[in-house]
């Protein structure tokens, strides 16, 4: 009888528990940029942060930034390293299940890294000896030598840790999987109309949570005041990318609600043609007076309310090895005389000012700012997924609004952009590069930062780029919302994890 009555008590004990609430509801997002279908595929990642507004709903890593937790365990519940460094294993979370119904194996982590093509793919895949599947819930990566960041990299820097189903990829192609992606994320594929929207559904019995929102819509809407009057209406929840005139109505405006994020977007001006001999850019008081000429504090207050920070860097403050430059200075006087030194006492003719359309907010105060030292520029907006490709296809010439909100470290951030082969390098400098592979290898962090900081030191002392701010990013929601995810994971831009957005009463 003893153990029938316990069994008696533990059904009653679980009847009284309440079940999970089954998802409900749905919450729609304006979005400021046109999603692009290269998005859905992880191995496709660019080093920007764009595509993981996406990346966060359909799938998932094996490691991710979490709530409170750069470096949080995914679909990977742990990983070892080797005492030499050179060995990196990790264990895979047992059940995990894409959304067709197959198990998340060891044969799709190695798949999934094996053709990545994205954003730091070379680095990554130049460093690897081996990938092994000891068996189907453990993956072995081994180094051809130390490599500090591996994690990093494969993690959150890149899109090679997002891990997509072998047998479904190699079924239907790498277009047919971009037309029907499945992952292994807490929401899965229901539609996309280019230009238009995208639509998501909850998956039940997610490893992390279920989801409380059931269908989840990104909408384009590409102009800020179109979307603002779509918030105010309530045809969408949330928005991202407020100007700051439509901020302080928001602010204003009773059941609504602005959440400014201080996230890790950083904007500066690339000086793409520094190496050419031949081009103005060339020249380093060029650049200098460049630096000088952005009136930082202006943009800051008439562009984000004053939520950004100045920055003198590319990096943004809260990664691992920043090195704290000195404040950014405006003086267009000087900036006026370095020209003149360098022969333009009359200013520059400088072509075009290649900028993001999502980032012309920032970008032509910028534009204003040269103009009024005599550095005239053209702006020149491109619809984001053009001009990353062009971006990294090195196709512009004269001055790029470059940016990034990409997760890592100052380490990754400088491989993308600075380093010779980077994603986004148009040219490199010897002591930098080599610095660069010094820190590579470097598993004495007090020493790598010694190292990371002289780079960024260098590339300060050199003007090889205008920094502009560290973006304070402005996003606002309706009052149907309780949790729009916005700042729930440090410095990240946008709204995640999806399955902490909340509807009220819900």
């Amino acid at each position: 009888m003893r153990p029938l009555l316990s069994v008696i008590v533990l059904l009653i004990a679980a009847a009284a528990v309440p079940a999970a609430a089954a998802p409900d509801g749905q919450v729609t997002w304006g979005v400021h940029i046109s999603l692009a279908p290269t998005w859905f595929d992880p191995a496709e990642t660019p080093g920007i942060v764009t595509p993981f507004m996406v990346l966060y709903g359909l799938h998932d890593a094996m490691l991710k930034a979490l709530p409170g937790n750069p470096l949080a365990p995914a679909l990977a519940e742990s990983w070892t390293v080797s005492p030499d460094g050179l060995t990196y294993e990790f264990v895979l979370r047992r059940g995990v299940k894409f959304h067709n119904g197959e198990p998340v194996t060891a044969e799709d982590v190695k798949f999934s890294f094996e053709r990545y093509r994205g954003s730091a793919n070379k680095t990554l895949k130049e460093r690897i000896a081996a990938v092994e599947t000891p068996d189907p819930g453990r993956v072995r990566f081994r180094l051809k030598q130390p490599w500090p960041d591996f994690v990093m990299f494969y993690s959150t820097a890149t899109g090679a840790g997002w891990i997509v189903p072998k047998n479904y990829v190699e079924k239907v192609g790498d277009e047919g999987f971009k037309k029907a992606p499945i992952g292994a994320g807490p929401y899965r594929f229901v539609s996309f109309t280019p230009g238009v929207e995208l639509v998501m559904e909850a998956v039940e019995g997610y490893w992390r949570k279920t989801p409380s929102v059931k269908r989840l819509v990104l909408r384009v809407i590409p102009d800020p005041t179109t979307r603002y009057a779509a918030l105010k209406s309530g045809e969408i929840d949330v928005t991202y990318w407020m100007t700051a005139s439509l901020g302080e109505d928001l602010r204003r405006t009773l059941g609504l609600t602005l959440r400014p994020v201080v996230s890790s977007v950083m904007q500066w001006v690339a000086f793409v043609d520094q190496w050419d001999s031949k081009s103005p850019w060339h020249d380093r008081r060029v650049r200098l007076a460049t630096n000088l000429a952005i009136d930082r504090q202006a943009i800051n207050q008439a562009e984000t309310l004053g939520h950004s920070l100045l920055t003198n860097s590319i990096i943004p403050n809260t990664f691992d090895f920043f090195w704290a430059p000195p404040p950014p200075q405006y003086d267009r006087a000087r900036a006026k005389k370095l020209l003149a030194e360098a022969g333009y006492p009359n200013g520059l003719d400088a072509g075009d000012y290649t900028v993001d359309a999502a980032a012309v907010a920032i970008g032509e105060p910028v534009v204003n700012s040269l103009q009024a030292a005599g550095i005239r520029v053209k702006l020149r907006p491109l619809e984001r997924a053009a001009f990353q490709k062009g971006y990294a296809d090195k196709k512009y010439r004269n001055l790029v609004h470059s940016g990034s909100a990409a997760f890592g470290n100052a380490a990754t951030r400088i491989e993308a952009f600075i380093a010779s082969g980077g994603a986004y390098v148009y040219g490199s400098y010897p002591d930098i590069d080599g610095l660069f592979r010094e820190q590579g290898t470097e598993l004495d962090k007090k020493r790598r930062e010694a190292t990371l900081h002289r780079i960024q030191q260098l590339i300060h002392d050199k003007a090889m780029v205008a920094p502009i701010v560290q973006v304070g990013l402005m996003s606002g929601y309706g009052p149907r919302v309780e949790e729009p995810g916005l700042g729930l994971i440090t410095g990240y831009s946008f709204s995640a994890p999806y399955e902490d957005v909340r509807l009220k009463g819900k």
